[in-house]
């Protein structure tokens, strides 16, 4: 039998190649590289997100009792050896506001645990499902808390008793001079406090007006609708009577929440704030700031703690209320892939620093003195 080269033996029943047979091969490989190529990716971006969620400290669960329900919280401790730690106490500013803020918090409590300090926050009542429900809430009642949570604290053996202060941001300002008067406390670290509430609101309400670029027609407007507020607060109007004078229409306000108002509208920290005094603290303030007046907020801070107290003021001029990048909160989009891929990156540069050396200096026995 004669075998021509180059060509298949009929005798092993092969057969020529069918047309395209050839093409499909290669658009197969082409398709099963190409989606390797695409799990890699994703492989390798999974891993870079959990890489950059992973954060030097332990987490524990914890359950404080206070006022007869459970408060769900979260210890972050430094992985340094120590047997104790100094202890930052984290009181929450307005909302729904879990343990560890959506994850927001955690920077924060790397930052604290690199300087030898555990953290201790806890959800909201309400959030999460915690007992109770923070809209019923006054700022004593929630002062009462943070006490609460601190005496847990300081049963523990892991926990030096000596080294607990306080961390507090926004609506937060109206509490921590309060836990001060309640219990001693080491330091406090004030982040965007307002003083007084019905001017904060003022000055909210007229900042986001200039933001949209409203018209004075529209200014005048919503001026009118805000003190109409502020006398149903004074009457102590119901829920009902504020959406008659609404005009039917509540503009998101819920009876919860008119509920919350009523009992709060009142909160001025100035005179709370001398509980501070002697106490060393940190008044953080952002220049980009539109909820909270931080002029009157630093003018406040300085005349009642100037005289005897130990404060500190450090400003982030282009920070947001929250502490965040301007340029990072003003995209949703943005906003979450700095999350996902750098959440150290959300805070104003220096913000994680200035707080970490804050309570090193502590320590060292620093944080004396007003510092502008």
């Amino acid at each position: 039998m004669t075998i021509v080269l180059g060509r298949s033996n009929p005798s092993r029943g092969s057969r020529p190649a069918r047309p395209g047979s050839r093409t499909r091969r290669r658009g197969l490989r082409f398709a099963a590289w190409s989606l390797v190529a695409v799990l890699a990716v994703a492989a390798g971006l999974v891993g870079a997100v959990l890489w950059q969620n992973s954060y030097d400290m332990d987490e524990r669960r914890v359950s404080i009792r206070h006022g007869g329900h459970t408060l769900n919280g979260v210890l972050a401790v430094p992985r340094d050896g120590r047997e104790r730690h100094g202890l930052v106490v984290y009181v929450h500013g307005d909302g729904p506001v879990d343990a560890t803020h959506d994850g927001g918090y955690k920077p924060l409590w790397e930052a604290n645990a690199k300087a030898g300090y555990a953290s201790l926050s806890w959800d909201k009542p309400g959030v999460a499902g915690a007992p109770g429900d923070w809209l019923d809430q006054s700022m004593d009642d929630r002062a009462d808390e943070v006490a609460a949570a601190i005496a847990w604290a300081r049963a523990r053996p892991d926990v030096d008793g000596d080294r607990i202060g306080l961390w507090g941001a926004s609506q937060a300002g109206w509490v921590l001079p309060k836990v001060a008067a309640r219990t001693p406390v080491s330091f406090v670290v004030a982040v965007s406090p307002a003083v007084n509430w019905l001017r904060q609101g003022r000055h909210h309400l007229l900042a986001e007006l200039r933001a949209d670029g409203a018209s004075a027609a529209r200014v005048k407007a919503e001026v009118a609708r805000s003190d109409t507020v502020r006398r149903l607060l004074e009457r102590h109007a119901t829920f009902e009577e504020y959406v008659r004078a609404m005009g039917g229409d509540a503009d998101g306000m819920t009876a919860d929440r008119w509920g919350f108002v009523s009992r709060n509208w009142t909160a001025d920290a100035t005179r709370d704030l001398r509980a501070l005094r002697g106490v060393p603290v940190l008044l953080v303030l952002a220049g980009r700031d539109v909820n909270v007046d931080t002029a009157e907020t630093e003018r406040v801070y300085r005349k009642v703690l100037g005289a005897g107290g130990a404060a500190r003021v450090e400003r982030y001029p282009d920070a947001t209320h929250s502490l965040l990048k301007r340029s990072v909160e003003q995209s949703d989009l943005r906003i979450t892939l700095t999350a996902l891929f750098s959440p150290r990156s959300l805070f104003a540069d220096g913000f994680l620093d200035g707080q970490r050396q804050f309570l090193e200096q502590l320590d060292r026995g620093g944080g004396d003195m007003i510092r502008s």
